[in-house]
């Protein structure tokens, strides 16, 4: 401000250096924007090279006849029709996974909740029994297939002869049709109980407010019904995002039957996994394969946003009512 003649002037900066100011601004602008996507190039180039690629690649190869050798020729929906029409391995490989899935799914789910629940009562050395929930999952898949094996093979496994030996019934497991999914659902359960699911669902555990426990001791209620009406509303979130994981994850289940079962005996546990797998990689029938993935994605894609549209209906958002 300027005193002229007794009267207060406003002095207003000249438009030229108006402009210089801005125009810093914006040279500073862009040369930050540059310097954050010169550090996400890397990601940027795996994601179009190793991503993205692969996945336009795919769908171009499904309407093509491609084995490797040659080049691919295009033969529009023939694989489509093929596979739902045409191959007698689709449909019961599609049923064996979606029987897998809704075997473990819910076994899983429930075991991790119960641990979460049984090591949020500050029992003493919780942190110890934690660990020892958790060191199964850190197994890795094909360790944990090639022990399994052994431990049920029906004539030299230890488990067996643990039964023989108190006259009970001595299964063939993994040897077995009939046996060989729910055995797998066994040890994927065993695998995953204590794994990322109980983590998560500890987590949540921990989120609930202890005033809503001690309101309904006031009122009177039991065990179950703070279980019923508090702890589960209050992890409904949580649960969802377990859900939706391990849909995912068991629909995909490929590295134990392969290693386990190679998806025998007789087809038994032949996954829809790896169904893909064989047709693209031991048959060379890539375009088939290729198909067959975009099949799959399409599946677990419509499963996922209808197991979203569904838990509107029971999940619990404390910030949305």
């Amino acid at each position: 401000m300027l005193h002229i003649s007794g009267r207060i002037v406003t002095a207003r900066p000249r438009a030229d250096v108006l402009a210089k100011i801005v125009g810093a601004e914006t040279r500073l602008q862009v040369k930050d924007a540059l310097q954050g996507y010169l550090f996400l190039l890397p990601w940027i180039l795996g994601l179009l090279l190793f991503v993205a690629g692969p996945l336009l690649a795919s769908l171009y190869l499904g309407f093509t006849n491609y084995s490797v050798l040659g080049s691919p020729s295009w033969v529009g929906l023939e694989n489509y029709e093929t596979a739902f029409l045409k191959d007698d391995l689709f449909w019961p490989s599609l049923a064996r996974t979606l029987y897998y899935a809704c075997g473990l799914v819910p076994l899983s789910l429930l075991g991790s909740l119960l641990l979460a629940t049984l090591l949020n009562q500050g029992i003493y050395g919780q942190n110890t029994f934690r660990t020892m929930f958790f060191l199964p999952h850190l197994t890795p898949a094909i360790a944990m297939a090639v022990l399994w094996s052994w431990l049920l093979h029906p004539s030299l496994g230890p488990i067996n002869a643990a039964l023989g030996s108190v006259g009970l019934p001595q299964p063939l497991w993994l040897r077995s049709r009939e046996s060989v999914i729910p055995t797998l659902i066994l040890i994927s359960t065993w695998g995953s109980v204590g794994g990322n699911n109980m983590l998560i669902f500890l987590a949540a555990l921990q989120d609930v407010p202890a005033e809503l426990y001690e309101a309904a001791q006031i009122d009177g209620a039991g065990p179950f019904h703070k279980f019923w009406y508090i702890t589960l509303p209050m992890i409904s979130p949580a649960f969802l995002f377990n859900l939706v994981l391990g849909i995912v994850g068991a629909l995909k289940v490929f590295s134990m039957a392969y290693v386990a079962t190679q998806g025998g005996p007789n087809y038994g546990s032949w996954f829809f996994a790896l169904h893909i797998y064989y047709q693209s990689f031991s048959y060379f029938r890539l375009g088939y394969g290729s198909s067959l993935a975009w099949i799959f994605a399409s599946a677990l894609i419509m499963l996922t946003i209808l197991t979203l549209k569904l838990s509107g209906r029971w999940v619990y958002y404390a910030g949305s009512r």
